[in-house]
């Protein structure tokens, strides 16, 4: 989850309530964006790059088996 979202958000509310008497609203909206933004199951680009990456990796080792399987398939024939 990119928590420097959910800062940005934070701060931008807690300066446009930092002159009103909604100081317990902008507490109340960081909760609910945050619980919001954990329940969405967010994934970092950093991860999302790694899980792609493995995933390649995985998608080359696939291709080489089924080859190796289609050519010992053959061979029986």
């Amino acid at each position: 989850m990119n928590m420097q979202l959910i800062e940005e958000l934070s701060s931008k509310l807690r300066h446009m309530f930092s002159k009103s008497p909604a100081g317990d609203l902008e507490k109340n909206i960081h909760a609910l964006l945050q619980s919001t933004f954990t329940k969405l199951a967010l994934v970092s680009r950093e991860e999302f790059d790694v899980q792609a990456e493995v995933l390649r990796k995985t998608r080359e080792k696939l291709d080489a088996l089924e080859k190796q399987l289609s050519t010992l398939e053959q061979n029986q024939k």
